[in-house]
């Protein structure tokens, strides 16, 4: 076994600059609005944008991510090892972690936790995330509650035996549904737990009064000392974008959770009083085009080649006020595995044309372009649409409800061309395999499958296996080169246009302080709610 992090590791130096975390003071509250009330605050089930950084601040995993980065580090677990052949992950557990109720948290919550997300009664959307280990097989089929894979060496030790060796396996630890809960809570509000939530998280649930708000108040038994900043956050529900924006010129609230409304968007980030409150950052999401290689003309290369060098992104990035950057290969920029120093297809009608002669097209030819008919989307195919006529290549516009593009999508003979706007990729975990497996891979061009392009190249697939099979983290760069190829071959065989990856807009009060990437993070967190802090009790 190889001891990969050294027990006793300290959380405040994985976070940043530890002394100048000790240097805030605890207290104070902050206000942030929501147009939509919360569906849920159970980490098995919660699985959209609004819940997701509410649940990380009411529960732990044993696994998370150092604030505004892809980097893993331990949380709830103290140390972990990998064996040699990659496929036993055993965790030591920090000692005196407290549950919200008061009971110390132990080895045995996390396989409960574990096993309930996978039991098929939890009808959890995160279950598939589990599948490597040892009996979830068996466990999705209904043939039994415990896994075979998971095992309490001690009441501080845990044990995962996986199928096959799976280097995503730490950051699906690292994920919401494998956020530790306590049996007997969960036994007590049975199917009402996730408007009950008791986790071990650096704040608790004090009020939830549906339709209007919810009320955070700070852990104070929370085991990572210093943790959270602020006493209170009040989370109000009902609130239109626009009325929140003016309710945050106004002093009233402090962080719009629905961002900046798009109808105001360059007047905000316009005026000159927002310009120290208006922070960006990245996403892990990619829009693009995808070209069906099963239906000519673009089984051949050199028409999807020519797209490529058609499509004028800097006009579509107008298009959208410059809330992205234009983007060149899959993988997002801010993804281990992207390839910095490629350039991609420059925007080159004239050698578009060139292309479409050597494929046997130089009279262009006619297609079908799908997009979701919500704005922009439309908008934004209409550019393409312009761009592909200035080649040669006629392209129709079916704009239909989103359900429906995704249904042409996976029929092997139905959509030509899609354009992703609305419905594009964001990776569930910052790993490169996320953004192939199911949209470029193999086991994704099936029909009701993410796989628009219905690309599949068996060799590439055997490549991708032989990168998730580098499991030791010191290792790590090699396995990253080994998907920066992979994806480098895709962009030769062009099944996609790349066009943008989309960058997030956070706006905050002057009464809430704290470094920026922690109001925009790149895996999925909007706001990391306990290190924030409240200026006025500095």
């Amino acid at each position: 076994m190889r001891n990969l992090l050294l027990a006793g590791v300290c959380a405040a130096a994985l976070m940043g600059n530890p002394a100048l975390a000790d240097d805030i003071k605890q207290g104070g509250e902050m206000t942030v609005t929501y147009k939509d009330d919360v569906s849920t605050l159970d980490p098995a089930i919660g699985y959209d944008w609004q819940n997701w950084s509410m649940i990380k601040s009411l529960f732990d995993g044993l696994m998370d991510y150092v604030p505004g980065t892809t980097e893993l580090r331990p949380d709830l677990a103290e140390s972990y090892e990998i064996s040699e052949d990659g496929k036993i992950f055993t965790f030591k557990l920090r000692k005196g972690v407290k549950f919200h109720n008061g009971r110390e948290l132990t080895a045995q919550d996390v396989k409960y936790s574990i096993e309930r997300v996978v039991n098929p009664a939890t009808q959890s959307p995160g279950a598939g995330f589990f599948a490597t280990i040892k009996g979830v097989e068996e466990a999705s089929a209904g043939k039994g509650g415990e896994l075979s894979g998971i095992t309490v060496q001690d009441p501080h030790t845990i044990r995962f035996e996986l199928t096959r060796p799976d280097a995503t396996f730490l950051h699906v630890m690292a994920l919401n549904f494998a956020h530790v809960v306590p049996k007997e809570e969960v036994e007590k509000h049975g199917a009402d737990f996730g408007k009950n939530p008791v986790g071990s998280g650096a704040f608790k649930l004090a009020e939830w009064t549906l339709g209007q708000r919810l009320v955070f108040e700070r852990f104070t038994d929370y085991w990572n000392e210093g943790l959270p900043k602020l006493d209170r956050i009040t989370f109000e529900v009902g609130q239109e974008p626009v009325v929140a924006l003016l309710r945050l010129q106004n002093g009233e609230i402090d962080v719009p959770g629905d961002g900046i409304p798009p109808a105001k968007f360059v007047e905000v980030t316009n005026d000159p009083n927002f310009k120290d409150l208006i922070i960006r950052g990245g996403q892990l999401h990619t829009g693009y085009v995808t070209m069906n290689v099963k239906m000519a003309p673009f089984d051949k290369v050199e028409v999807r080649k020519a797209v490529n060098m058609a499509i004028n992104k800097d006009r579509i990035l107008r298009i959208i006020n410059g809330r992205a950057v234009a983007a060149n290969q899959p993988l997002p920029p801010s993804m281990p595995g992207y390839a910095k120093d490629y350039a991609g297809y420059a925007y080159d009608p004239e050698g578009a044309k060139k292309l479409l002669e050597q494929a046997g097209l130089g009279d262009g030819f006619s297609t079908e372009l799908y997009v979701m008919n919500t704005d922009p989307q439309p908008r934004i195919a209409q550019a393409i649409q312009q761009d592909l006529k200035a080649i040669g290549i006629t392209a129709s516009i079916k704009s239909l409800a989103q359900a429906n593009v995704i249904a042409a999508g996976g029929e092997e003979n139905q959509a030509p061309m899609i354009w992703s706007g609305g419905m594009a990729w964001i990776a569930d975990f910052p790993d490169p395999s996320n953004f192939y497996g199911p949209i470029l891979g193999c086991g994704g061009a099936v029909p009701g499958g993410w796989n628009w392009s219905w690309y599949c190249n068996e060799e590439l697939d055997k490549k991708a296996a032989e990168a998730d099979a580098i499991v030791d983290p010191a290792k790590a760069a090699e396995r990253e080169a080994l998907w920066r190829d992979i994806y480098l071959k895709i962009m030769e065989d062009a099944p996609w246009a790349p066009i943008f990856n989309e960058e997030r807009f956070t706006i905050r009060s002057e009464r809430i302080g704290g470094d920026d990437k922690l109001f925009v993070d790149p895996v999925h967190i909007p706001v990391h709610y306990d290190q924030v802090y409240a200026k006025d009790v500095q």
